[in-house]
């Protein structure tokens, strides 16, 4: 399963036919856990792979003291690795200490604590167990948009949250993305260790059907592997038909719960003590981060007008492109100019890289010829919306995605908007 980013996985992760491959498993690579494996002197048992990223995999394990199921991220051991994972343990532990009701839309960190193993020290987070990403909602409803009112509702609950981390606590999460927002509970029930009454393993028994004998880690690695190929050749044997009208229906999002808290804070940084470099995913990267500007609280409202945009329509705001000519970055730039207007000129050369996209004039050097649509009417020609609809969600966007940091309004502002109300 591919989990996109340093943190937190939910059950059913996005790339399901993909794995971490076997080349992170080494002295200060991942740890090479398995079902039944014992953890924190016996008090979490690892269950069943969630996830991973580059930093680590995620465990759905078994609280064996308060007999509940959590999510456990096992980092990788290396030294840069275990800072990374003790940093986000701090702005972690003050995030719990700042929400004792667990009401604030945030991951709540549970525990943490050091593993040995073959390939060094692990540092290991406990955090509660989670439900599916907001990207394998969108995905799951086949990339149409899950409706406005389940918008506005996922919405509210992503913006309590940065109003908690902004305003409360000084954190700017700088890696706002429908992959970092989890919903509370799974899309498919029989996912969720609770609801499907799974029964917790509590020693390990990995070992060969066939023979008897314990098979090596990395042989149960190249047999799912195996199997995953004959799986994918078979379905792609299956008729077009079928399965093809299948995968155009959309799917009925009723029953499941919309609650969700923002996780990964594996980039997170203090406000006063900003990264260096680049932040965020590319798609919902702000403008002033591209040229070179500077950051602040305001970049993770730009992510979350472009995660809120993916949500309404089933499709990424902004997918830029290394053009001829051109780099990615201008590409992006001037999507996001024919989108939203002309960048205003002190923005545009605000920044240590804006000679090397834009003119003495404020406009793009690569990039001569734009082809303005806006907002509303780009929803409303490309994704059908009624004119109502594209004009209020365009009301809602369009001041969070202002070129000049400043002035777009904080998370607090955003939950009064009557559009959401």
């Amino acid at each position: 399963m591919a989990f996109l980013g340093n943190g937190y996985c939910s059950s059913g992760s996005e790339g399901e036919d993909e794995d971490e491959g076997m080349e992170g498993y080494r002295k200060g690579g991942y740890h090479a856990a398995r079902p039944g494996d014992h953890f924190a002197g016996g008090r979490f048992v690892a269950q069943r792979k969630l996830g991973w990223g580059n930093f680590s995999t995620v465990w759905l394990a078994y609280d064996t003291l308060l007999n509940r199921f959590v999510a456990l991220k096992i980092q990788k051991s290396a030294r840069d690795y275990a800072q990374a994972a003790l940093h986000e343990i701090e702005l972690l532990s003050a995030i719990a200490k700042g929400d004792p009701t667990n009401s604030k839309n945030v991951v709540q960190l549970l525990d943490h604590f050091k593993h040995a193993g073959p390939n060094g020290h692990h540092v290991c987070l406990v955090t509660e167990f989670l439900g599916d990403s907001l990207l394998r909602l969108i995905r799951y409803n086949r990339n149409k948009g899950i409706g406005l009112s389940r918008v506005k509702e996922i919405c509210r609950s992503v913006l309590v949250g940065l109003d908690y981390l902004h305003r409360e606590l000084g954190i700017i999460h700088t890696d706002l993305k429908p992959e970092n927002v989890l919903l509370v509970s799974t899309i498919n029930p029989s996912k969720d260790p609770v609801r499907s009454g799974f029964t917790p393993i509590l020693e390990r028994t990995v070992s060969n059907q066939y023979s008897g004998s314990v098979i090596s880690f990395s042989e149960k690695m190249l047999k799912m592997r195996a199997r995953r190929a004959v799986a994918k050749i078979s379905l792609r044997r299956e008729s077009l038909g079928g399965v093809a009208a299948e995968m155009e229906k959309e799917r009925s999002l009723d029953g499941i719960s919309l609650k969700c808290k923002i996780v990964d804070f594996g980039n997170a940084c203090w406000g006063s003590q900003q990264l260096a470099g680049e932040i965020q995913t590319r798609q919902y990267r702000a403008p002033e981060v591209i040229i070179g500007a500077g950051y602040s609280y305001s970049a993770d409202m730009w992510s979350f007008a472009c995660m809120a945009f993916e949500l309404a329509t089933g499709e990424v705001l902004f997918a830029p492109k290394t053009c001829q000519g051109c780099s990615e970055d201008e590409d992006h730039l001037a999507l996001m100019m024919e989108t939203l207007g002309k960048m205003p000129k002190k923005i545009a050369s605000s920044g240590t890289r804006s000679k090397d996209y834009f003119d003495r004039h404020g406009d793009l050097k690569r990039i001569r010829r734009l082809k303005f649509w806006p907002l509303e009417r780009l929803l409303v020609q490309r994704y059908n919306f009624t004119e109502p609809d594209a004009q209020g969600l365009a009301d809602f966007l369009r001041p969070i995605l202002d070129f000049t940091p400043e002035n777009r309004p904080t998370a607090a502002a955003c939950l009064k908007n009557p559009w959401l109300n």
